[in-house]
């Protein structure tokens, strides 16, 4: 009967994997629905950035609550609050009749959608052996990137045929589904589910980090922004998010209208860098546990991020020379790939630092990597309107992926702030 016998953790990933696909694809269905929301609500490229930021605003401001929430009540019941607040804000999306309502809702929704991943981290330290967080954390973030580019198509022809208010609305129904099959499915540790074989029990238990029969010590603000490896974490993740927000938000009407495609021709050029970073999530993580398994702890987080900043940094400038959509989105693409490589060890370096608190740990850096999406909504509109083209804001991440690459040389993962 064993060799039939699926890991309990294998299904635990399984079920976080989707989590960040439906996230993503309803965070990402509002930049292919940008046109039609634009004509029916009257706003000008600039309101609608404020419209995106408004989201990574709430997103980035829940964060830290969310992940307290998860470290004190458990990932089940907080992840499936969270997926039933995004899923019915994104379904509200479509019932909205003016700019000042898009702007409740949307911050609503970064609100409600904010402490999915922390929840997540903090699942993965009860779940996951230190030896398989790197590959767990890229299989998980590649779910959001599968997401974003199915999401692109998808909700673009959705739009077509049924209009934006209809395809919000059915995504949100769809979402508040999924949470209840998550509520049923999960548990928070490994130690409440009665199936599971003694043998994983025992391999998950002797490799997750956690001594049971020692309580650790609240994690107080000071301990939490008293500690440098907390700021460099935070400093490194708004750099990859301020590139990453970016394909999410203004990728789609940034090609659309530069080399005058169809909606649906964007939408599939559009969907090729997440591809992208699915593919640097999964490499990234496997060379983090490559690295890992070789005893060097350290490396196991530095090496894959700086790699991915310096793709990140050469894919965003060569981006700049391409006159072609394809060649264009080609280099982005790499871009792309390279912030996600930085994705596997961030997360995984915040578990790491965490431990017990690790939903407040990567919640305060998510905190901080929101706080460049926020930014970015509203840097490349008001960019591209100050100078006219698009060059400034991508030597601007550019830039920010030079400052993440010298954090990550101070990080410490064997610092733990607990």
């Amino acid at each position: 009967m064993d060799r039939f016998y699926i890991p309990r953790r294998f299904i635990f990933v399984f079920g976080t994997f989707f989590i960040s696909l439906f996230m993503y694809i309803d965070r990402a269905c509002i930049s292919a629905a940008k046109e039609p929301i634009t004509g029916d609500l009257g706003l000008t490229d600039n309101q609608m950035g404020w419209v995106l930021s408004a989201f990574a605003l709430g997103y980035a401001l829940f964060q830290v609550p969310g992940g307290l929430m998860s470290d004190r009540f458990g990932p089940r019941k907080v992840l499936a609050g969270i997926i039933t607040l995004w899923s019915l804000f994104t379904a509200l999306t479509g019932m909205v009749k003016s700019y000042s309502g898009m702007l409740i809702v949307r911050f609503l929704f970064g609100g409600g959608e904010a402490g999915a991943f922390p929840g997540i981290s903090r699942a993965v330290y009860s779940w996951i052996p230190m030896k398989e967080r790197g590959i767990v954390q890229g299989i998980n973030f590649s779910g959001s990137r599968i997401g974003a580019a199915v999401a692109m198509p998808l909700v673009a022809g959705m739009i077509t045929a049924l209009g934006w208010r209809t395809s919000f609305i059915i995504l949100g129904i769809a979402g508040i589904v999924f949470a209840f099959l998550w509520y049923a499915l999960f548990r928070n540790k490994p130690e409440e589910i009665k199936i599971i074989s003694k043998r994983e029990r025992e391999i998950i238990l002797s490799g997750r980090q956690q001594d049971e029969k020692i309580k650790p010590p609240p994690l107080t603000a000071g301990k939490l922004f008293g500690s440098v490896n907390m700021w460099l974490a935070m400093l490194q993740y708004f750099g990859s998010n301020f590139t990453f927000f970016f394909a999410l938000t203004w990728l789609l009407p940034h090609l659309r209208e530069t080399y005058d495609l169809e909606l649906m021709q964007a939408g599939i050029y559009a969907s090729a860098p997440f591809v992208a970073g699915a593919l640097g999530n999964w490499i990234s993580g496997i060379i983090v546990d490559a690295i890992y398994r070789q005893g060097r702890w350290k490396l196991s987080r530095k090496v894959p991020a700086v790699m991915g900043f310096v793709l990140m940094i050469t894919g965003l400038i060569g981006s700049l020379y391409m006159d072609t959509a394809f060649s264009s989105v080609a280099f982005l693409s790499i871009a792309i790939f390279g912030a996600d490589m930085t994705l596997s060890p961030s997360w995984s370096f915040c578990i790491d630092i965490g431990k017990e608190n690790s939903g407040s740990v990567s919640g305060t850096m998510n905190m901080a990597g929101n706080i460049g999406s926020f930014v970015t909504a509203l840097a490349f509109p008001y960019l591209l309107s100050w100078t006219g083209n698009v060059d400034a804001f991508f030597y601007v991440a550019a830039l920010l992926g030079v400052f993440s690459i010298f954090a990550w040389l101070r990080m410490d993962p064997k610092k733990s702030l607990t």
